[in-house]
């Protein structure tokens, strides 16, 4: 185990030093207004992510020694740009083999795993019809897939982009289709809960986790969308006596859940699960992106009642912290 996290670095008086590990996210050369050059990174451990840059290159061979997915042993300082904590490096080099713990640099849930897939099993047990629990049945008891989806991510950086975020994400929106399909009783609650288990079903094959969060070369060039549909049917045709209109169905909710043509969706939703599929997904993204930036604003020391940064994932713009901000107006009164 290492001694300092990224989380401990929100801490630090500005220009205070230390020597730490960490795997390099991003990697990009850059230049200064002045054209000088230097390298701008993201490093990250599992408690997230932190900007640093190399402003004295020194030996030009900084530059080319590691990559992105590499761990590195950063000697350095914080210091701060734009109200954000951010890392000069004062020395750097790649990591030696045995040096550091590659579980160290990962971000994971803090649920427990056993916990969300016990719950994702509930709700395949509670589905009535018996060809969807025969899906569901035939992909989550097969032992790689069943590995894969424990461990992946949801995302490469957007939401839940930690190990066990996929599972973490599909059991958030289990719990959202079940209050919706209660509550509007054209939906078909069976398909609804098929579609929030199997829509992200391809990231485990889109997605790359073991030293990084990067996509593999499948998809980048077929994406989870596509992906998800060829697994789903290739254990759909193991299936005998499977019903056409139901693989219909179940392929349409996969392809449409991203809601727009523009958001990749190759089709708009066109029946009331993939409507409510589309939003819950949304609405479950959106406000991850909302508790990680108040958990981010925590770790960088902000007063509980301020303005957050600009938030990339939600179009740029700051969010305030309602409870924090009401919390204070009570402590003044």
């Amino acid at each position: 185990m290492k001694d300092i996290y990224i989380a401990d670095l929100m801490g630090f008086d500005e220009g205070k030093p230390f020597d730490s590990f960490f795997l390099v996210l991003a990697k990009q050369q850059r230049t200064t207004k002045q054209n000088k050059p230097y390298l701008s990174l993201t490093l990250g451990d599992k408690t997230g992510p932190i900007e640093g840059r190399v402003w004295e290159l020194g030996d030009p061979r900084i530059a080319r020694e590691f990559d992105r997915g590499d761990i590195v042993k950063v000697r350095g300082s914080v210091s701060r740009y734009d109200d954000r904590a951010q890392v000069k490096v004062d020395q750097l080099r790649k990591a030696l083999d045995g040096e550091a713990d590659k579980m160290d640099m990962l971000p994971a849930t803090t649920r427990d795993v056993g916990e969300l897939w016990a719950i994702l099993e509930a709700s395949v047990a509670s589905i009535a019809n018996p060809d969807l629990k025969r899906l569901l049945t035939a992909l989550l008891t097969d032992a790689p897939i069943a590995q894969a989806f424990r461990e992946a991510p949801a995302a490469r950086g957007l939401h839940h982009a930690w190990l066990g975020g996929l599972l973490e994400h599909v059991v958030s929106l289990l719990g959202l289709a079940d209050r919706v399909a209660a509550h509007y009783a054209m939906l078909n609650r069976d398909l609804l809960v098929t579609g929030v288990i199997l829509h992200d079903i391809g990231k485990i094959r889109e997605l790359s986790w073991e030293t990084g969060f990067d996509y593999t070369v499948e998809g980048v060039l077929l994406g989870h969308i596509q992906m998800g549909v060829e697994l789903v049917e290739k254990t759909i045709a193991g299936l005998p006596g499977f019903p056409d209109r139901l693989r219909t169905l179940v392929l349409h909710m996969i392809l449409s859940h991203h809601g727009k043509l523009e958001f990749g969706s190759p089709k708009l939703p066109m029946i009331p699960e993939a409507l409510v599929l589309n939003f819950v997904d949304d609405l479950d993204a959106k406000m991850q992106a909302v508790a990680s930036e108040f958990e981010k604003s925590a770790r960088e020391g902000r007063a509980p009642d301020e303005m957050t940064g600009k938030v990339w994932a939600l179009d740029q713009r700051q969010l305030l912290n309602t409870k924090a901000w009401l919390a204070g107006e009570i402590e003044k009164s």
